[in-house]
């Protein structure tokens, strides 16, 4: 087993770390999906809900707080995890508090944006801030070009990566099961990354929780969906996952040094600017135009069904994310065992989710004295 463990490229595989981290998902994983029924109720009892509109594609009112959820599962797993093993480290327990503090912070403008509406400017300001509180904590890029400007273009290079990432997949976030999918796939092969590597014991952590409760979320999110995430959810989704691909000291000494990493999220990244470009050739404002001009619209047009357009760019994410861990060094039996784990999980919820679905389209047998 051991050397099982040591061939897939776990750091520690004789200690009790992997364990845990293998705890933290699970932990995640039940919490969210145990918890979201209870937020959809009262989601649905206080008009915590999205309206139909001609911009929507739900044609009744559908909850927009499974952010909250996750959220939640997020933290109970880490704190569940850090009992039973405290972070001894110093510099880890400030990444994860950081990570967390502005994970939570963004979580609260996207819940208020989701009810009551938020200038475009105001919330692009939290974002700076949010991103800001990683670099105070040197989760950011190292730039090392070798001049005296070094330090402003990594904190400039930082801000840009996070804000950039944080509304990705917040745009993503258009029909059912997508951008839950994306987040799920890429922490996922982050966290097959950083467990390699016992420096990174703070990505490590985080990421089996969000990817626990990725999949959590995903039981009530494939289509057809009983709950989404909201901005809430979608930021906290982008947030993280901008700061775990950061941990790790990436030094950038050209432009090109950003690929392996922006590889991770290329589909998100490609279709924020493909969105952004056409906005602004259009003279919009790219941060509050609504439209559908994104990639899911676009399949949508050429006549894939929701469950097909997710399972696609399911599928291009997947694939983009294995090109990303070639491109970073791991070792052809880690992409494979990652592959096989990311598409069983998605495919035992996905399961999970269509049978309910259909358990609840069939009707109620007759009882023989019933008249029919």
């Amino acid at each position: 087993m051991i050397e099982f463990l040591k061939s897939i490229g776990i750091a520690n595989p004789s200690g009790s770390g992997w364990l845990i981290v293998i705890f933290t998902f699970v932990v995640a994983w039940v919490v969210t999906w145990r918890f979201m029924p209870r937020v959809r109720q009262f989601a649905l009892k206080v008009g915590w809900a999205d309206q139909p509109n001609a911009r929507r594609l739900n044609k009744e009112p559908l909850p927009n707080a499974g952010g909250l959820a996750i959220f939640s599962g997020v933290v109970a797993a880490l704190i569940v995890a850090t009992t039973l093993r405290p972070i001894l480290i110093q510099e880890v327990q400030v990444q994860v508090l950081a990570i967390l503090l502005g994970g939570a912070i963004l979580v609260l403008v996207g819940f208020v944006d989701d009810q009551f509406g938020l200038p475009p400017l105001f919330r692009l300001l939290v974002q700076l801030l949010a991103a800001l509180l990683l670099v105070a904590v040197d989760i950011r890029f190292h730039a090392a070009f070798g001049t005296a400007l070094d330090p402003f273009w990594g904190v400039m290079l930082t801000v840009v990566w996070v804000i950039g990432v944080t509304n990705a997949v917040n745009l993503m976030d258009g029909i059912d099961g997508l951008a839950g999918g994306i987040a799920f796939i890429t922490a996922m092969s982050l966290l097959a990354v950083s467990a390699q590597n016992p420096q990174w014991a703070a990505a490590t952590l985080v990421l089996a929780a969000l990817a626990g409760a990725a999949l959590g979320f995903l039981r009530h999110n494939f289509y057809p969906s009983k709950i989404i995430m909201g901005d809430a959810g979608a930021y906290f989704f982008g947030y993280v996952l901008a700061a775990t691909a950061l941990l790790g000291s990436l030094k950038v000494t050209t432009v090109f040094s950003l690929v392996p990493t922006a590889l991770f999220l290329l589909l998100p990244i490609l279709d924020t600017t493909q969105v952004f470009v056409r906005r602004l050739l259009r003279q919009q404002n790219p941060l509050s135009t609504p439209g559908k001009d994104h990639i899911h619209h676009r399949l949508l047009a050429q006549g894939f069904s929701q469950r097909r357009t997710t399972v696609t760019l399911w599928v291009v994410t997947l694939l983009c994310n294995l090109i990303a861990m070639q491109v970073q060094g791991v070792s052809p039996l880690v992409i494979g065992v990652t592959a096989a784990g990311t598409t069983s999980l998605l495919g035992f919820t996905v399961w999970r989710r269509l049978r309910a679905v259909w358990k609840e389209a069939r009707p109620a047998p007759i009882n023989p004295g019933q008249v029919p």
